[in-house]
């Protein structure tokens, strides 16, 4: 189901997130997350000038370097296009994110390394949705495309991080009931 229609409209700005999972080569994976700012209009900038429509207002990249436990090995920040000095200054500042773990305490340790003035607000921001990506990447299903089990990996029943994170794996819901019944704790339907 789509957005129903508008108000009629114009478009001003174009904000493109986008984010990739890999799997490397040395058993750890890059999660790379870049976001680019667009105006469909000219803007006069005070330190850059005349901005012409489509070119890039910001264009910021971030490279987090994960072990299986989600654990921060490596963090890079390619800062291509920013209205100010100050924006390519801050790449350092998110060396601080080196063993944080992706999970529990994430945004504490994203506002603890690079809150405020010590990091920039678009990079910052990005470090979300990376987040999201390497659930994804790292605690995705199973290649094989079977269905998960409870006993993954070492036969301990262990209940999945992301019961009870939104709707669809409600532990009282029939998904839960199908995918994991030994977590399921809605009532018997049998």
């Amino acid at each position: 189901m789509s957005l129903p229609a508008p108000a009629p409209r114009r478009h001003l700005h174009t904000r493109t997130i986008s984010c990739e999972g890999y799997e490397r080569d040395d058993g750890l994976f890059d999660i790379e997350a870049r976001i680019v700012d667009t105006k469909t209009y000219e803007v006069e900038e005070p330190y850059r000038g005349l901005r012409k429509p489509g070119e890039h207002v910001h264009d910021m990249q971030v490279r987090l370097t994960l072990d299986r436990g989600m654990v921060v090995r490596d963090v890079e920040v390619a800062t291509n296009h920013a209205p100010y000095d100050p924006c390519f200054s801050v790449a350092s500042a998110y060396k601080g994110l080196i063993g944080a773990t992706i999970g529990l305490g994430w945004r504490r340790a994203v506002q603890n390394a690079v809150g405020g003035t010590k990091g920039c607000t678009h990079l910052r921001e990005l470090l979300m949705p990376a987040a999201t990506v390497a659930f994804q990447t790292i605690g995705s299903w199973p290649k094989a495309g079977k269905v998960a089990t409870e006993a993954e990996p070492d036969g301990e029943a262990r209940k999945p991080y992301f019961l009870d994170g939104c709707k669809a794996w409600a532990s009282d819901g029939e998904v839960v009931e199908r995918l994991f019944p030994l977590h399921y704790r809605g009532p018997s339907r049998g």
